[in-house]
């Protein structure tokens, strides 16, 4: 049974998807209600998607995090639902969004709104119109006879630092069905992306000794401290670019830092006992964290931390780690990029500096891509929206995909 004609556009009287179009923005309407900012439970929004996907005869579970107040959602349809249904092609996305406060928003984040033919709202881009395509087409992948099944793996977190997926990943294979590939939906504007940087997050918390300003020789200054570090930092990250470490496919072609936060220090005339400075660096395929953090500790161990205790002996700095997240490089032979490629029917595949989950799933021997609706210029400003046409275009993209599932779903030959 053939659910696309690749030949016709998504919108017109006689498309039989204008339907599901209209059904998508519904659906994106409604989770776009929810308030999934990484601070707060995304189990609302995932009691909603339960509920749909039940009425429809799809069984769901839940893979929560530590403190269960938020949770991945998986859902497998075609084999034998979430206990069996193993290969075949998983649909990710994240629930989580970014905070809005303090950003001047024309109209209400949480509602969505229409104008000029894009739909504005929170997380509309980044990354629940995905999310609302993957579930508006969950009846069209039911009526299917999939001869590779397809699931649903959305997750919580992502947005400071793919905390929540890796609860979801430890238990594929295990109690929940392995898929063979991944087809992250993060907005590439349609764009195949085969590989991305990574994000190494830390917060670093300097302790040295206060003193009256005049006489800072008997002091440890966190402040001056924390900017030894950081130009100790910009050195080793400088380093590599210096050695060669570098990949044309991305822009910029190196490995980045950023301090974002920094805070120290009580008045102009009191030398710091305290600083802390919040940081990351977002290495190339290819780049371990450790060869950031190894030759950081050193000089920290090695040289800052014996200068600061000859003055205090309870002088002390301490480096926790935040977010990590690996680089993604598929391999020349990936399958989901075959697969990305073949629905889309692009030529070419790009490299982005952003992160996105799909490093973890590589991580754990699952081919990833990263293609999806929406732009992501758009993401984590006021007025983040989604364009229609971009809608139109990831509906035809998963139209394809139950097309093939049910038609082909012959995985290892997207290989060779």
């Amino acid at each position: 049974m053939r659910y696309w004609s690749c030949s016709c556009p998504l919108s017109g009287r006689n498309n039989p998807l204008t339907a599901r179009l209209a059904e998508i923005r519904s659906i994106l309407e409604t989770i776009v209600g929810f308030d999934t900012t990484s601070s707060k439970s995304n189990m609302p929004m995932l009691d909603w998607i339960r509920d749909y996907l039940d009425g429809l005869g799809i069984e769901s579970r839940l893979a929560p995090g530590a403190d269960e107040t938020k949770a991945n959602l998986y859902a497998t349809i075609g084999g034998n639902g979430p206990g069996g249904g193993a290969g075949g092609v998983a649909l990710s996305g994240h629930t989580d969004v970014v905070p809005v406060a303090g950003q001047p928003w024309s109209s209400d984040p949480f509602e969505l709104t229409e104008r000029d033919g894009r739909l504005y709202g929170r997380g509309t881009a980044d990354m629940k119109g995905f999310i609302a395509i993957a579930l508006a087409m969950a009846p069209a992948l039911k009526a299917a006879d999939l001869k590779a099944p397809v699931h649903f793996a959305f997750s919580f977190d992502e947005e400071v630092g793919c905390k929540g997926v890796p609860h979801l990943i430890e238990r594929l294979g295990r109690d929940l069905p392995k898929p063979a590939l991944v087809l992250v939906g993060e907005p590439t504007s349609m764009r195949v992306v085969d590989g991305h940087k990574g994000i190494a997050a830390m917060q670093t918390t300097v302790t040295g000794l206060e003193a009256h300003s005049s006489r800072p020789h008997e002091a440890v200054s966190a402040v001056v401290c924390a900017l030894r570090i950081i130009g100790r930092i910009e050195e080793i990250v400088d380093g590599l670019r210096r050695a060669g470490r570098t990949d044309d496919g991305f822009t910029p072609p190196w490995t980045t830092f950023n301090i974002g936060v920094i805070e120290g220090g009580s008045a102009v005339n009191i030398v710091p006992r305290h600083c802390r400075f919040d940081w990351e660096f977002r290495p190339i395929p290819g780049v371990r964290p450790e060869e950031v953090l190894e030759p950081l500790d050193d000089y920290v161990r090695g040289e800052l931390l014996p200068e600061m205790r000859a003055v205090s002996p309870d002088a002390n700095i301490e480096t926790a780690v935040t977010a990590l997240s690996p680089p993604m490089q598929a391999g020349a032979g990936s399958p989901a990029v075959a697969l990305a490629r073949k629905l889309t029917g692009a030529n070419h595949t790009e490299k982005v500096a952003y992160g996105t989950e799909a490093g973890l799933f590589e991580e754990a021997d699952i081919p990833a891509v990263v293609c999806g609706p929406g732009d992501i210029a758009q993401a984590h400003k006021p007025d983040e929206f989604i364009e229609i046409a971009q809608l139109e275009a990831g509906a035809r993209y998963v139209a394809r995909l139950v097309e093939w599932a049910a038609a082909d779903g012959d995985i290892a030959a997207l290989a060779r």
